[in-house]
């Protein structure tokens, strides 16, 4: 048997699947990178990762949502996103070999894709319109065109030769009954065929290596444009936050108590930085804002007076400063998701009384201030307890910058005392009156409480759990909070032994964490330490352990440590 005979089915045949799969490969990068590209003259929430992205966060449970949280914290939208690529490449991969036989079937596929990816965008909440779908569709027509082009070049095609010699024939002596011309069709085999030429299958090598060459060098600056184009987008957002210098507060915030800060190697910082300050929500592209272009609408069941104010009209009137602990509901005992800032804002009760709302408590018809975010998100608060003499602000400035863009440029909602996705809507443009009977926000709809108080909570920061501190005195520390009713005592217990009263540091304001420590005069061996909080209203800190789901963690943090 020849040489060229062997070759389909030898070494070189067995490279045409890898080169199919690297074909579905391109071409996914391809769809990708236009859709990239075209969301520059949509929006960047429209591409269709953060499309698939967003529907997926909005269909998960509320129990794996709760997982990926504790699992990957701050990072699980890029889990998630590197998630969705890693699926996508591998159905591209499949795509790619299957097109080698059924051309058109692999171009289907890589359309459907982007059919999903279509629906995905023009079904989020914070969706314009059909023009959402463009990305989608536009990328999985250049993907589908490139697969089909690609393993175009990768099909089999007879080459006729001398049955004696294997020298090839001159091909405009070949019958075109000797050459399929089909685009789909199978591979040829090399049977004899009538007076003495033998037929060997081959593929354009050249071609194939011209085309994928182009098509990756054309994906690639796709993306680059399409990248540098929508980060170009936030620029006039990025710089109306530079230009912005905050008012000096009418009321500003007391000084922090000497005491309120510990000095305890290990303990978290009564002020937690911008940078260091937890963030969960919902969105896999942080939304940014021009201040000059936000607006902000009052209106709904019980307001007299709807109002509409822009960013200038928010920084006229009077800005107040305040020492606030925030609390996400997806903390568990003992997490991380809880930091305590200075925040700058209007506050919320007096525009609301200006709006001519009054509270269920004084016959106002609504109960429910739902608060919608530029991106789609909807929260709703007890309009009772935003209008019960707390200080709940529209925030424009934390510890003293405006806000950061992962934290709300250029407005978000804080109310000291309820969890944030009952109170912490960031980027907001709306606010409007209703009932709880008459509308669920976002996180009811997935199983969570409509009214949600922080619950009373306490934390060893140091010693960290399975550390290994010396015998002798350690010192045991860390913080509780049970905001808008303050904290009153924390208690520590060794092993099974009795509550011991910790030292609690200076209170700064009952809106705000407390700082504790105990010395503890550790022995040799494993130990296991428990602390309890109890607020200002007596209630302790309660032993029975619950999940996060529907309105916030209860238990005791523990950490076992052995003592050298």
């Amino acid at each position: 048997m020849t040489e060229n005979e062997k070759e389909p089915h030898g070494r070189r045949g067995a490279v045409r699947p890898l080169l199919g799969a690297c074909s579905g490969a391109l071409a996914g990068f391809a769809a990708l990178a236009v859709a990239e590209l075209v969301s520059v003259a949509v929006r960047p929430q429209a591409g269709p990762v953060v499309a698939v992205g967003g529907a997926a966060i909005d269909r998960t449970p509320a129990a794996v949502k709760d997982w990926a949280v504790r699992r990957f914290g701050t990072d699980d939208k890029l889990v998630l996103q590197l998630g969705i690529l890693a699926v996508l490449a591998l159905c591209a991969l499949a795509l790619g070999v299957v097109a080698l036989r059924w051309r058109r079937t692999g171009a289907a596929g890589v359309l459907l894709f982007g059919a999903v990816g279509a629906v995905a965008a023009t079904g989020r909440p914070d969706s314009t319109g059909a023009a959402d779908a463009l990305p989608s569709v536009v990328g999985a027509v250049a993907g589908a065109v490139l697969l089909y082009v690609l393993t175009g070049r990768l099909a089999l095609r007879e080459h006729p030769t001398h049955a004696a010699t294997d020298v090839p024939v001159d091909t405009a002596a070949a019958t075109a009954a000797d050459v399929p011309t089909a685009a789909d069709a199978p591979a040829a085999t090399d049977a004899a065929r009538p007076g003495g030429v033998r037929s060997g299958a081959e593929w354009d090598r050249r071609g194939f290596v011209i085309a994928a060459t182009a098509a990756a060098a054309a994906s690639t600056g796709a993306a680059v444009l399409g990248r540098t184009w929508n980060a170009s987008r936030g620029h006039s957002a990025a710089a109306s936050r530079e230009r912005l210098v905050l008012p000096r507060p009418a009321s500003a915030a007391l000084a922090v108590p000497g005491g309120a800060g510990l000095r305890i190697p290990g303990i978290s910082p009564f002020t937690t930085p911008n940078g260091d300050f937890y963030r969960v929500d919902t969105a896999l592209v942080v939304p940014k804002v021009d201040a000059g272009a936000w607006r902000l609408r009052i209106h709904g069941k019980g307001v007299a007076r709807p109002l509409t104010l822009s960013f200038d009209d928010l920084l006229r009137r009077e800005l107040v400063e305040r020492d606030i602990t925030l609390t996400c509901v997806s903390n568990e005992v003992g997490g991380p998701y809880v930091g305590n800032a200075r925040w700058i804002g209007v506050r919320l009760a007096g525009l609301l009384a200006e709006c001519g709302v009054v509270p269920p408590s004084r016959g106002g018809p609504a109960d429910q201030l739902v608060a919608r975010s530029v991106d789609g998100m909807t929260i709703g608060s007890p309009l009772e307890d935003v209008m019960d003499g707390r200080d709940a602000l529209l925030a424009v400035g934390m510890n003293g910058e405006p806000l950061p863009f992962a934290h709300g440029f250029p407005v978000r909602m804080v109310v000291p005392g309820l969890y944030g996705y009952v109170s912490a809507c960031k980027w907001i443009e709306d606010l409007e009156l209703t009932t709880f009977d008459a509308y669920d926000p976002y996180w009811v709809k997935r199983g969570w409480a409509r009214r949600a108080p922080v619950k009373t909570q306490s934390r060893i920061d140091t010693p960290k759990p399975f550390a290994r501190p010396r015998a002798g005195t350690v010192m045991v520390a860390g913080v509780a909070w049970a905001q808008h009713r303050g904290i009153d005592k924390v208690e520590v217990r060794v092993d099974d032994g009795p509550w011991q009263e910790a030292r609690l540091a200076a209170e700064d304001t009952r809106d705000t964490w407390r700082q504790w420590s105990f010395p503890w005069q550790a022995t040799a061996g494993g130990h296991t330490l428990t602390v309890r909080a109890t607020d200002r209203t007596g209630q302790v800190q309660t032993d029975r352990r619950t999940r996060t789901v529907p309105d916030g963690a209860s238990g005791r943090h523990s950490v076992v440590v052995t003592v050298d």
